[in-house]
């Protein structure tokens, strides 16, 4: 089975390493993940979520030569976009976003479905108790959680993502999902408030 969207961007990355005008189709077809995903991880920040998109995508231009062109794009110029989120956190002592709302019950729906929890998300839970189970587990378990459930990629994408061992990633969604199935049903015996 072929991935068209790989072989596409691969040729598209050949396009720009011959003519640096090509470049603006790779940027096309990432940009709209790209934003949905930097935001995702920076929150309410528009403007600098914009700004390290643009970073993305300047790094991932000046860097084009080094890209193994054998391995996918996509996880390749992820991982620059979530270097450059860490990275300005960590510059701005910023706090991650919290995951709520909609993106908080897409993950739990998602979960469900996927049948990688054993009930179905309960849709009388606040906004604020989903919101509280996610941001509890941690950077770490939260980070593997939204590339698996909200970016859908795969534990192969995710390890080359976050620069993990392909066991860890597995190791470490096996364990975000323990955690978040216990904080929910935890907040489910005592309410949110308790």
């Amino acid at each position: 089975m072929h991935d068209t969207q790989s072989e596409d961007d691969q040729a598209l990355v050949e396009a720009t390493l011959r003519n640096r005008d090509a470049y603006v189709h790779l940027v096309n077809r990432y940009e709209p993940v790209l934003s949905r995903y930097v935001r995702r991880l920076l929150g309410s920040r528009a403007q600098s979520a914009e700004d390290v998109l643009q970073e993305t995508f300047i790094k991932a231009y000046v860097n084009l030569n080094d890209y193994d062109r054998t391995r996918p794009f996509s996880p390749w110029i992820y991982r620059i976009a979530h270097n450059e989120a860490v990275s300005f956190l960590r510059k701005h002592r910023a706090e991650p976003r919290l995951i709520a709302g909609e993106d908080g019950r897409l993950i739990l729906e998602r979960l469900a479905h996927g049948g990688d929890m054993n009930e179905k998300p309960d849709p009388l839970r606040s906004d604020k108790e989903i919101a509280s189970a996610i941001s509890g587990l941690g950077e770490r378990y939260r980070d593997v959680l939204v590339l698996r459930y909200l970016e859908e990629k795969s534990y192969d994408d995710i390890a080359d993502i976050l620069k993990l061992p392909a066991g860890t990633v597995a190791t470490r969604i096996r364990r975000g999902l323990e955690r978040l199935k216990s904080v929910l049903a935890s907040l489910g015996r005592h309410g949110p408030n308790e």
